[in-house]
């Protein structure tokens, strides 16, 4: 453990910790998005931009606290990688919402929905990691987990994609399903880095 002599700013923990909330309130906008008609689809992708804004000032909030804080709880390009990594889970996430109104597709294939459910785990998982982060290395059970996920959702988007390939869909709707559930399992690949820095983080500070 790293021997501090002077004080450091602590709020970054608030910081991060109302990122992981933001980002399960995300993945419970996708979920519903999911279910829903073309027109509550739209209303939620308002909703999840709304979302999305909330975590780039989140975002926002970090760098501008990183800039004015003389000590930090652990290194600056750290602490700036892990808000940049937080952002693109988000990011991901609303871009597959807009993916879902803007190609104005039906019914997902029914795995989509087993897809999300990892997302909202792995949102779960962020959240209540976020503020554990002052003892970072007591957090390997998060990153371990975060990575069985991951795991999880590549096996998930494989068989969508056999499913997708299998003869029976016209090469429209073969395209825009394919980039919704590349999309999905970009964000799930994203929160696995998200707890790979957090893995760096506690191998830094032991």
């Amino acid at each position: 453990m790293r021997l501090r002599l002077t004080p450091q700013d602590d709020s970054f923990y608030e910081l991060f910790a109302a990122t992981g909330t933001i980002l399960v309130e995300a993945t419970t906008v996708l979920a519903e998005v999911l279910g829903s008609d073309q027109a509550r689809r739209e209303e939620l992708a308002r909703r999840m931009e709304e979302i999305e804004h909330a975590g780039d000032e989140s975002t926002h909030a970090v760098m501008r606290r990183l800039n004015s804080s003389f000590v930090t709880p652990f290194d600056r390009e750290d602490i700036y990688q892990l808000a940049s990594r937080l952002d693109d889970c988000l990011d991901l996430m609303q871009a597959a919402v807009d993916l879902v109104v803007l190609y104005r597709v039906g019914a997902l294939p029914a795995a989509v929905s087993d897809l999300v459910q990892v997302l909202a785990r792995q949102a779960e998982l962020t959240r209540a990691a976020m503020p554990r982060l002052r003892a970072p290395a007591d957090l390997a059970d998060y990153w371990v987990e975060i990575n069985r996920l991951e795991n999880q959702a590549d096996a998930i988007h494989r068989r969508l994609l056999a499913a997708l390939f299998n003869g029976e869909h016209d090469a429209i709707t073969i395209m825009k399903n394919k980039e919704i559930i590349e999309t999905l399992e970009e964000a799930a690949d994203a929160f696995e880095h998200v707890a790979h820095t957090v893995e760096t983080i506690a191998v830094k500070e032991s």
